[in-house]
């Protein structure tokens, strides 16, 4: 039996709509009090290592899960614009991609700083901050692919006049390795929510109930994807 379904599902679509934009938020907000530039933030990782790594994760999960939104606001965009949709849609992902790429980066800084000192963990940040890698020659696709999804999105009528202004405040954000917050920081994580959250909910509250059987999937599966994730720990 054929359906009308586009991965990853709608329900999965409405969380990423909703969950990923206000976890940058939250990460964005949790290390505002602190310096913008990788020294201060590795002092703030040494002084204050469990807000530091909560600020660090939020953000981390946020980016992460933003995929599915994308992809279905690009899917939506590409069935009239389907050109913009393609670059922007594939901007913001590899940008996605890239911002993950500098968060492992970040982990290694904070655990650098644990054992060893804010001190060392700048001196090795400080030597090695230039060394090119693959995303050295994509990192404009971090800030340029929001601004072509947002327009695209305007265009074709996907989001309205503020919420695209709100999406593309998105290529504001500060991009590299070990960056605090600055107001342009907020400014975009908060366009991003108006952007996207309000459209989750409403793919949410029209998304129709779920069948008994999904439900008791979900019910079984929820424990052993807990203990496959803490067994993954352990490797």
């Amino acid at each position: 039996m054929k359906t009308d379904y586009v991965f990853p599902g709608r329900r999965v679509t409405a969380v990423s709509m909703v969950l990923g934009p206000v976890l940058l938020l939250t990460g964005t907000l949790l290390r505002s009090r602190f310096n913008f530039f990788f020294p201060d933030q590795l002092r703030a990782m040494g002084d204050h290592p469990a807000l530091m790594t909560a600020a660090y994760t939020c953000f981390l999960a946020g980016n992460v899960l933003l995929w599915p939104a994308i992809l279905a606001l690009a899917t939506k965009i590409g069935r009239t614009k389907p050109v913009l949709a393609t670059w922007g849609g594939l901007f913001v992902l590899i940008g996605l991609f890239e911002r993950t790429f500098h968060a492992g980066i970040d982990q290694a800084a904070l655990g650098l700083t644990e054992r060893r000192g804010a001190s060392f963990a700048e001196s090795v940040v400080s030597e090695s901050y230039q060394d090119l890698h693959l995303f050295s020659f994509l990192s404009f696709t971090i800030m340029f692919g929001w601004y072509v999804l947002a327009f695209a999105a305007y265009r074709t009528k996907a989001l309205g006049v503020v919420r695209s202004i709100g999406l593309a405040t998105m290529g504001l954000l500060p991009l590299g390795v070990l960056k605090g917050t600055e107001i342009v920081s907020i400014i975009g994580t908060a366009g991003l929510c108006v952007a996207l959250v309000p459209a989750g909910v409403g793919v949410l509250l029209e998304s129709p109930k779920p069948s008994r059987k999904t439900v008791l999937l979900t019910v079984l599966a929820v424990p052993v994807l807990g203990a496959l994730a803490f067994a993954s720990t352990l490797g």
